[in-house]
């Protein structure tokens, strides 16, 4: 093996050290970033709205007062249902994207992040 380096990897030890540096500082800006972003979604025609933050944390719940029915509590509850995974999934998405940016496409090893 060559000295500071692997074989076919063309680089050596110093600049893999570097670059995962580089990343994990990236990763910490990106994750203070992520709790400033958010993503919303909005069911039953604008009957529900939901916020979720970048660090899937819910923020806030709007709910028109005509979709509110004493008689028909279900409806309500399966809207707000549908608003919040609907929300989680898009900030899922957000994050994934933000994380590619970083790790180009690193982040599907399992443990690494």
């Amino acid at each position: 093996m060559a000295r500071g380096g692997f074989p076919g990897m063309g680089g050596n030890m110093g600049n893999l050290l570097k670059q995962a540096q580089k990343m994990q500082k990236d990763m910490a800006r990106l994750q203070e970033e992520l709790e400033q972003k958010t993503v919303d979604a909005t069911v039953g025609g604008g009957a529900v709205t939901v916020v979720v933050s970048g660090k899937k944390e819910l923020k806030e719940i709007t709910i028109k007062p005509e979709v509110v029915d004493p008689d028909d509590v279900e409806m309500l509850q399966d809207l707000i249902l549908a608003a919040v995974n609907e929300a989680m999934r898009k900030a899922e998405e957000m994050v994934n994207s933000e994380m590619a940016k970083i790790t180009g496409g690193l982040g599907g090893i399992p443990g690494l992040f």
